[in-house]
């Protein structure tokens, strides 16, 4: 896929604007952008009916890399363990290149286990960026001292890749000695999530961009995940929806063109398990749906 004249492409959609825009013609505008290329994307394992702590297959994570593979050049992995530890190197296999994942929880067995396989899969070379921890700080399973433990133990290893810790964009604000020993910050950019309304987003989205990299004291930024539900209850003046999921992506991508940032989009496929941890938007955050038919 050649993204070399990605830049030139999307200014076509640089001043775009969405009133009087049906829903076909919004439709034709995500097929364009997505045919174009994305940078990163988060990927989504687990099919209908299977939740974490389910093994998962290397076929399924084969079919399902098939469907992504033309549309983006890096995908992002969450977990090391249960099948997961296979996603890096089948997605070596299409060409793709990885930020992989150890996540980290309150289980300090299933921690070890994470790392250690983190650590194995970047010295086999299947390895571009290690996220070590997932919004750790955020949910409070470890203290500062357990992750800078994990991540130096990574740094450790000597694989030479950059090693860093994936959280909300403002908790690198909150915690300096977190930041400082990340070699690259991964933020998380949920506009949505903090109840902003759509028309807004991709402002907001560019202050939380900002205030990271002032954290990071001229350390590179990466986006890590943002994105918008399809469906679902609202949240203050953040409505799911449709027209609104579609609108979000385009603008999202359309930004990261023009200013060459580097996003990870979430997600790839609709995962029915988060609703219980995120209510009935939970489901609704993949570009192709739980039955892998692309959603536009």
């Amino acid at each position: 896929m050649s993204f070399s004249n990605r830049k030139e492409k999307f200014l076509a959609l640089a001043n775009l604007d969405f009133a009087g825009k049906n829903k076909e013609e919004l439709q034709e505008i995500s097929r364009k952008v997505l045919e174009e290329g994305m940078h990163g994307l988060c990927f989504s394992p687990y099919m209908e009916g299977q939740k974490p702590g389910d093994r998962i297959s290397e076929e399924q994570i084969h079919r399902r890399m098939k469907i992504i593979q033309p549309y983006t050049q890096w995908i992002r992995s969450f977990s090391c363990t249960e099948g997961n530890e296979a996603i890096p190197r089948i997605a070596r296999e299409y060409g793709i290149k990885t930020m992989v994942g150890a996540w980290l929880g309150d289980d300090p067995d299933i921690n070890r286990q994470e790392v250690e396989n983190l650590i194995q899969l970047a010295k086999e070379g299947f390895v571009d960026i290690a996220a070590v921890g997932n919004e750790v700080m955020l949910r409070g399973d470890l203290t500062e001292d357990e992750l800078l433990g994990f991540i130096q133990q990574v740094k450790d290893a000597g694989t030479g890749i950059p090693v860093a810790y994936v959280d909300a964009y403002y908790e690198f604000a909150e915690r300096p000695r977190i930041t400082e020993a990340c070699d690259v910050i991964l933020a998380n950019c949920y506009p949505f999530w903090e109840g902003c309304d759509l028309d807004y987003s991709i402002l907001y989205m560019k202050d939380m961009f900002n205030r990271a990299i002032r954290a990071g004291n001229g350390k590179k930024v990466i986006i890590s995940e943002t994105g918008w539900p399809s469906q679902g209850s609202s949240l203050e003046g953040a409505y799911p929806g449709y027209e609104n999921f579609l609108k979000y992506f385009i603008n999202t991508q359309k930004w990261a063109a023009e200013d060459d940032i580097e996003i990870f989009y979430f997600s790839s496929f609709d995962e029915s398990w988060k609703v219980g941890a995120e209510g009935d938007v939970g489901a609704y955050w993949g570009l192709w749906d739980k039955d892998e038919q692309l959603k536009f």
